[in-house]
C-alpha cells in the first residue's frame, strides 16, 4: 500500500484502537468520507436518528469497548451532538468526534455557505468544542497523520473526547499509510510511585481495619480486573458508588452495598467510614452520589487513588497512574491484610412486600429476580437510577448510568450503542416515561438493525424525579401521555418487537418469564404510582432541593 487517503488513514487508526463502529448522521460535508467508511472492512457505519442520539450511542459503546467514534456534519450536526459529547467529557470517555467540514478553499475565502453563521468565520464551533474536548485539530494533508495520532493518543491517555475537523478535500488527500501501531504510554514518575508506596505503607501497616470504596474511574482506567483480584485475595469490606456500580463483584463476600453518604442503606456507611483507613479508588464525590456531599471520610486516614495521581493523607503524588498505585496497594494488602479486622455485613436485600399492585418495591424485586450473569443494565437518571442502586448485580454484569452529567434520555441511545458494542450480551434498559420521550426515535434504529434489548418504560405519569425535588403538582412536571406499546410498530414497518403494558405484579412476573424465553426487542410499559419514589431518591432530592433553595 503506497498511499491512503486521509479518511482511510483515520479509519485504519480507529480500527487499530479497537473501535469497530462509527456512529453518526450523514450530511453533505461528510458524505465522501462516509463512502470510505462503507467500503471499510473494519469499521461499520451505524446511522442514528439524530446527532444527539448518535453521541449518546457512542458514549454507551465506549463504556463497553473502551472508546468510540462519532461522525457529524459541520455546524448544525456538531452542535446537535454537543450535549452528548459534553457528557462523555464529564464522565471520562474517549469519544473521537469527527466533523465533516466544507472544503478548505471555502473556509479560506470566507464563503457564506450553508451551516455557517453567515459571517465567514468557520471556527465558531471549534472554539465551542474546546470546552468539552481534551484536544482538537483542523486536519490538512500536511498534518493529518501527526494530528490524528496525537489526538487518538491524547483521548486514550486522558480518557476524554477529542475533536477532528475534516474538510471534504482533506479527507480525499493522499498520504503515506501508518507504519507503526499507536503507542499510548502513561506518564509515570518512579520516584513518585516509591514515595506513594512509603506513605501508603505507613498508614496500612499500623491499621487494624481497612475498607475500600471504588467508583467509575476504575472502569475508565481498565483496572476492574486487577482490583477485583485484590479483593478476592485479601478479604476486606468494599463498596461502590452508584456511578461505579459493577466495577467490583457484588456477589463476592465483603460487598457492603452502594455507598451514598448519609443516604446509604443498611450498614454500608458505617462499614466504609468507620474503618481506621479507607482506600478510595477512582472516586469522584458528586452531589447526587452522596446525597448532597454527606460523605464523612477523614482525609488524614484516606488513601485516594485517581486516574493519574494519588493522595495519602495530606500528601499528593502526581504522575502515579492508577495501575501503578493498585499494584502498590495489592502488595501492601497481601503483606498486612491478615492484621485487619473485618466488619462486614451484606447489603440489605430488597424488601419483599407482596402486593398485587405494582409499586417501586415490587418492580425492583421482580427486576432483581430477572437479572442474569453478564447482563448490561442501563438506568436513566431519575427513579430508574436511584431504584437500581439497591439491586445486587450478578457476576460479570455491567451497570451504566450518568449521574454526574445527568442528561435525561441518555440511556435509550446508549443502550443501542452498548448492544452494538456487545451483541452477545443481553441489554436491559430502565428508563422513565419522561426521559424516554426525549430520545425514543432510536427505537427505530434498534428495530432496523435487529438488536434485542429489553426495555422497561417506568410510566409514573411525568417527571417524578423533578416532582420529588420541587413542584410536586406543578404542570411543568406533566408530560404528554403516549401509547407506549404501539411505539415499536410506529417506528418500524416490519416490526419484530413484542410489547406489553403491565399494571399488576403478577402480570409483570409473567411477562418477564416470556421475555426470558424469546430473542426479540421487548418493551414493557410498567405503570407505577406517580408519587412513589425509591428511598435513595427521597434523600437525594431533599438534599438537591435544599441546595437549590439556599
Amino acid at each position: 500500500m503506497h498511499s491512503v487517503t486521509v479518511g482511510e488513514y483515520l479509519l485504519l487508526r480507529l480500527h487499530q484502537a479497537g473501535i469497530g463502529h462509527l456512529f453518526g448522521v450523514p450530511g453533505d460535508y461528510n458524505l465522501q468520507f462516509l463512502d470510505r467508511v462503507i467500503a471499510s472492512p473494519d469499521i461499520g457505519w451505524v446511522g442514528c436518528a439524530n446527532e444527539l442520539n448518535a453521541a449518546y450511542a457512542a458514549d454507551g459503546y465506549a463504556r463497553c469497548r473502551g472508546a468510540a467514534a462519532l461522525l457529524t456534519t459541520f455546524g448544525v450536526g456538531e452542535l446537535s451532538a454537543l450535549n452528548g459529547v459534553a457528557g462523555s467529557y464529564a464522565e471520562y470517555l474517549p469519544v473521537i468526534h469527527i466533523v465533516g467540514a466544507p472544503a478548505s478553499a471555502a473556509k479560506r475565502d470566507g464563503l457564506l455557505l450553508h451551516h455557517t453563521l453567515g459571517d465567514g468565520d468557520y471556527n465558531h464551533f471549534l472554539r465551542i468544542y474546546r470546552e468539552v474536548t481534551v484536544a482538537q485539530a483542523v486536519l490538512t494533508a500536511e498534518n493529518a497523520a501527526t494530528e490524528i495520532d496525537r489526538l487518538l493518543v491524547t483521548a486514550f491517555r486522558e480518557h476524554r473526547p477529542v475533536y477532528l475537523y475534516l474538510a471534504t478535500d482533506v479527507a480525499e488527500a493522499h498520504i503515506p499509510p501508518p507504519v507503526a501501531p499507536l503507542a499510548v504510554t502513561a506518564y509515570v514518575s518512579t520516584d513518585a510511585v516509591e514515595a506513594f508506596a512509603v506513605a501508603a505503607e505507613k498508614l496500612l501497616s499500623a491499621a487494624h481495619s481497612v475498607s475500600l470504596l471504588a467508583d467509575f474511574l476504575v472502569d475508565r482506567a481498565r483496572q476492574k480486573g486487577v482490583l477485583q483480584q485484590l479483593i478476592s485475595e485479601v478479604k476486606l469490606p468494599f463498596a461502590t458508588l452508584l456511578m461505579g456500580k459493577s466495577v467490583l463483584p457484588e456477589q463476592l463476600d465483603g460487598f457492603a452495598g452502594t455507598y451514598a453518604g448519609a443516604a446509604s442503606a443498611g450498614e454500608t456507611r458505617r462499614i466504609i467510614e468507620e474503618c481506621e483507613v479507607t482506600v478510595t479508588v477512582g472516586v469522584l464525590f458528586t452531589d447526587t452520589l452522596t446525597a448532597g456531599f454527606t460523605q464523612q471520610l477523614d482525609p488524614l486516614k484516606n488513601i485516594d487513588i485517581g486516574l493519574n495521581s494519588c493522595r495519602v493523607g495530606d500528601k499528593t503524588f502526581p504522575q502515579v497512574p492508577m495501575a501503578e498505585a493498585i499494584a502498590v496497594l495489592h502488595r501492601m494488602a497481601l503483606r498486612y491484610g491478615n492484621h485487619w479486622h473485618r466488619s462486614i455485613a451484606p447489603p440489605p436485600a430488597l424488601k419483599d412486600v407482596p402486593s398485587d399492585s405494582l409499586t417501586q418495591n415490587t418492580f425492583w424485586q421482580a427486576v432483581q429476580d430477572f437479572l442474569q450473569p453478564g447482563d448490561i443494565v442501563l438506568a436513566d437518571q431519575g427513579t430508574a437510577a436511584f431504584g437500581a442502586a439497591a439491586l445486587r448485580l450478578p457476576d460479570d454484569a455491567l451497570f451504566i448510568c450518568q449521574p454526574l452529567w445527568g442528561s435525561i434520555g441518555f440511556t435509550l441511545p446508549a443502550a443501542y450503542g452498548a448492544q452494538i458494542a456487545s451483541p452477545e450480551r443481553r441489554v436491559i434498559l430502565l428508563i422513565g416515561d419522561g426521559s424516554a420521550q426525549l430520545t425514543a426515535q432510536e427505537l427505530g434504529s434498534m428495530l432496523r438493525d435487529d438488536v434485542h434489548p429489553v426495555i422497561f418504560i417506568l410510566n409514573n405519569d411525568g417527571y417524578t424525579v423533578e416532582r420529588a425535588i420541587h413542584g410536586e403538582h406543578q404542570r411543568y412536571n406533566d408530560i404528554a401521555a403516549w401509547n407506549w406499546t404501539q411505539l415499536p410498530q410506529a417506528l418500524s414497518k416490519e416490526c419484530a418487537a413484542q410489547s406489553w403494558r403491565v399494571t399488576q405484579t403478577a402480570q409483570l412476573v409473567e411477562v418477564l418469564r416470556v421475555i426470558g424465553q424469546t430473542a426479540r426487542l421487548s418493551l414493557v410499559e410498567v405503570v407505577l404510582p406517580q408519587q412513589d419514589v425509591p428511598p435513595l431518591l427521597k434523600a437525594v432530592s431533599a438534599a438537591l432541593n435544599q441546595r437549590n433553595s439556599s
